[in-house]
């Protein structure tokens, strides 16, 4: 059974815009965790340290730091990486892990152009991690910035929903129907939740994500729209890739959609890079789908791959007002996501106060 507070977002005409309007800037948070990075934690801070950089040329970044030792790492390698310091902000706040786009608020813009937040509890992907401090992190957001937060007691990540500009919302079963986010919620109230939440106007379902995804399947590793109607989805050609199923299942749902005035959704294939393996052995989930649109700029993720050039050729006349940018994620992969999962987009428009 679905319980919502009164008056909801969509009560009060917020809704869940698309990645691409205008930014007031971007969160993301510094990592932090040697253990959690698997000893790796220094080749993804020589990443990270790439991709803030790239991102500040075009628009404001708040780099969220845990303590002091994270604080000074980011400055130093910044300033080394010749990052545009006047762009960047760092914000204190306790944190678990750097996934910000699933632990982050999510932001909402309603017709007059205000802005407010959604806090969602996050069970650090269906209790996979005893994370305690990340959830906290959207009210420490709320806090600084003054902002409206509305607080939902159901989990979401942000991951597990891709938009476009029109409220249509792509998600996967096997992520936001998994017994350990919401069991309470079956696909019916699942909708209903987003439709109140966020505004969804509707939702469409493709059946899983990737293999080994410690996430249970995020779409946005799978299938990321462009534009309003343009949609990308990766897709294994290899018949033996265990992702060759679902990806033929997931372009045919997609293909099948129709626009808000009925045209058919343009639905171009992605291709995956090479299967990689950790250490001990596990699958580790790469996606060139986990881009990151901000303002003039597109960063996608590469691994030093043979179809890294293949992606961003394919990206590149999808975006023709940005730059398609390939930054490495090679190691960044080890914790099980790229360049979108670590970021959450701030729309451009007036503060809500509430």
């Amino acid at each position: 059974m679905l319980h919502l507070d009164h008056p909801t977002p969509l009560d009060l005409g917020y809704r869940l815009r698309a990645e691409w309007i205008p930014h007031a800037g971007t969160w993301t948070s510094w990592p932090s965790d040697d253990e959690l990075w698997e000893g790796e934690l220094e080749a993804v801070r020589r990443e990270f340290a790439v991709m803030v950089s790239t991102l500040s040329r075009y628009e404001r970044v708040v780099v969220n730091v845990s303590d002091d030792e994270a604080q000074g790492d980011a400055k130093r390698r910044l300033r080394a990486a010749r990052a545009n310091a006047a762009r960047i902000r760092f914000h204190r706040v306790p944190l678990d892990d750097a996934w910000f786009r699933d632990n982050g608020p999510i932001f909402l813009v309603d017709a007059a152009g205000q802005v407010a937040l959604t806090d969602w509890k996050f069970n650090a992907w269906g209790g996979k991690y005893a994370f305690e401090r990340d959830t906290l992190a959207p009210e420490a957001v709320a806090r600084e910035l003054g902002m409206r937060r509305f607080a939902f007691p159901y989990v979401l990540e942000g991951g597990a929903i891709e938009t476009n500009d029109e409220g249509l919302v792509i998600t996967t079963r096997s992520c936001l129907l998994a017994p350990t986010r919401n069991p309470q919620l079956g696909e019916e109230e699942t909708e209903a939740l987003l439709r109140a939440g966020l505004g969804a106007r509707s939702v469409v379902w493709l059946n899983r994500g990737l293999e080994g995804d410690h996430t249970d399947g995020h779409v946005d590793m799978v299938a990321r729209f462009c534009d309003d109607r343009t949609i990308v989805c990766v897709s294994a050609e290899d018949p033996s890739d265990p992702n060759h199923g679902p990806s033929l299942a997931n372009l045919e749902t997609l293909r099948a959609l129709r626009s808000a005035n009925g045209a058919p959704m343009k639905v171009v294939p992605l291709p995956l890079p090479e299967q990689r393996r950790a250490p001990d052995g596990r699958v580790l989930t790469a996606s060139y789908a986990n881009f990151y649109v901000a303002n003039g700029v597109v960063l996608v993720p590469t691994f030093d791959d043979p179809m890294d050039e293949r992606a961003l050729a394919t990206l590149r006349p999808l975006f023709p007002e940005r730059k398609v940018v390939g930054v490495s994620a090679t190691h960044l992969i080890t914790g099980g996501g790229a360049w979108h999962c670590v970021t959450q987009h701030q729309p451009e428009g007036s503060i809500d106060h509430g």
